[in-house]
């Protein structure tokens, strides 16, 4: 059983900042790949960023994320994180926490899912 659970979201200010964690077990984290995937009002599920190595050493992300999100891990708190940073009104979105066994279907189509959470950009 993949249990994610998501924490952190909220209501902020344009060009704000927010990090969402996503609390896992140990098992969960030594045996998939990780990442962040939202939900804008209206809009189809979209990918968000990823750590395509367990290690956590590689990520990547998705162009509209560039240079303002960063994905990270801390394997001692089985804690995901995801660093926002340079908050848009385009970013509001529930936000989900998602793991995979397969670490392409972590960016293309994950297998579990947290309950998602929101976040809010005011303009």
């Amino acid at each position: 059983q993949v249990q994610l659970v998501e924490s952190g979201g909220g209501l902020v200010e344009a060009g704000g900042s927010l990090r969402l964690s996503c609390l896992g077990s140990e098992r969960t984290f030594s045996s998939y790949a990780m990442g962040w995937w939202r939900q804008a009002p209206g809009k189809e599920r979209e990918f968000v960023a990823a750590l395509l190595r367990r290690s956590g050493s590689s990520a990547t992300y998705a162009d509209s994320v560039k240079e303002r999100f960063t994905i990270s891990k801390d394997n001692a708190k089985n804690t995901l994180y995801l660093q926002m940073n340079s908050l848009k009104p385009a970013d509001t979105a529930v936000y989900y926490c998602v793991v995979d066994p397969n670490l392409h279907g972590v960016v293309t189509n994950p297998g579990y899912w947290g309950q998602g959470i929101q976040v809010t950009v005011s303009s």
